[in-house]
């Protein structure tokens, strides 16, 4: 038998509804923007000139980059098969698409925006706003778990990370990249009509590079939208219509492990953009800032939509492997950052 909605149900649903859409729309909307403009202006070698030959040193360098070069998660598979068919290591790649998503300044700045609270103390550090303590702690976990993946990568062959097609478009990518070396070399009267036709074409066309990173910013907007509103939508059904009242929340919310686990469940099956879903995490309020901070990790790093993507240039053994890692991986953070912060402040377990 239905239940009939009250106006008072549905005007509260409307409220955390809208609240939450407006607030983090501004946020997709820029980096969106940025991710077009990357996408058109950028050239594809910009990343391997930047980084060392070292391999440690490189991968350290490639969980920095999305500091200058931030791109969202759902824009940044497509991003590193260009990059990786382009020689870049797949030990860099991987670290720069897991942590470009979550170290960058948007990201930064939507997280820091979303999360409003009491003084954190640190112990001998002083002390800090909730805000501060959330945005360091997300982008340093981010570029920890980041960097980790990448060593461990780096030891692996590529044949148990690369679909065989990507490995094989590799091989012949560096074959006919040789052979168009060599004839430019070898023929330079013809250098001019063959070569550099494209630099050419590619001048003809700079008045519609701004039209053509608009274009590619609409679409990324478009595509993450759908997903940040869908995910709105659920969140606001969850704190209007679930959570008020149930008891079976505060035993999954109280549990120290299970809290972490719960949210990062949550982050995988929404499929939200990082540069907004700090403005969800901050509205469940009955769990935990330790279980917030693995939502937040987790999720721009595996969840629904990235399994699709990665299925383009992962294989699936390797992407079983890289979500179980995440999962228990950031837990653990999770579980030991929240027991740390607890310490310090007892009263303030909870948000």
């Amino acid at each position: 038998m239905l239940t009939r909605v009250s106006p008072e149900s549905r005007q509260d649903f409307a409220f955390a509804f809208l609240s939450i859409l407006f607030e983090g729309a501004p946020f997709i909307l820029l980096g969106t923007l940025i991710s077009g403009f990357i996408d058109v202006y950028l050239p594809a070698n910009t990343m391997d000139r930047l980084l060392p030959r070292r391999k440690i040193p490189a991968i350290l360098v490639a969980g920095l980059l999305g500091a200058i070069l931030p791109v969202c998660e759902c824009a940044v598979v497509p991003v590193i098969r260009r990059l990786v068919k382009k020689g870049l290591p797949v030990s860099c790649a991987l670290t720069y698409m897991l942590a470009a998503p979550i170290v960058n300044p948007i990201t930064a700045l939507s997280t820091w925006k979303a999360f409003k609270g009491p003084v954190v103390s640190l112990g001998e550090f002083g002390t800090a706003s909730a805000s501060t303590v959330m945005t360091a702690s997300r982008l340093g976990l981010g570029f920890l778990i980041a960097v980790a993946v990448g060593i461990l990568v780096s030891r692996l062959p590529l044949r148990a990370i690369l679909r065989p097609r990507l490995i094989e478009s590799l091989e012949k990518d560096d074959s006919s990249d040789d052979a168009h070396d060599h004839g430019c070399r070898g023929h330079d009267h013809g250098h001019d009509h063959e070569c550099c036709a494209g630099h050419r074409h590619h001048e003809e066309d700079s008045d519609g590079k701004l039209v053509a990173a608009l274009r590619s910013a609409m679409r990324d907007f478009t595509d993450v939208g759908v997903y940040f509103t869908v995910g709105v939508v659920i969140t606001a059904l969850f704190n209007t219509g679930i959570a008020p009242g149930a008891e079976w929340l505060d035993r999954v919310a109280g549990n120290p492990a299970g809290a972490p686990a719960a949210l990062m469940v949550l982050a995988f099956v929404l499929s939200l953009c990082s540069t907004s879903d700090a403005f969800i995490a901050a509205t469940l309020h009955r769990f935990s800032w330790g279980a917030k901070l693995a939502f937040l990790t987790f999720g721009p790093m595996m969840d629904v939509k990235l399994i699709f993507l990665y299925q383009t240039v992962m294989k699936r053994r390797f992407i079983l492997g890289l979500a179980v890692g995440l999962f228990v991986a950031i837990g653990l953070a999770a579980i030991a950052w929240q027991a740390g912060i607890s310490a310090l402040n007892p009263p303030l377990e909870q948000p």
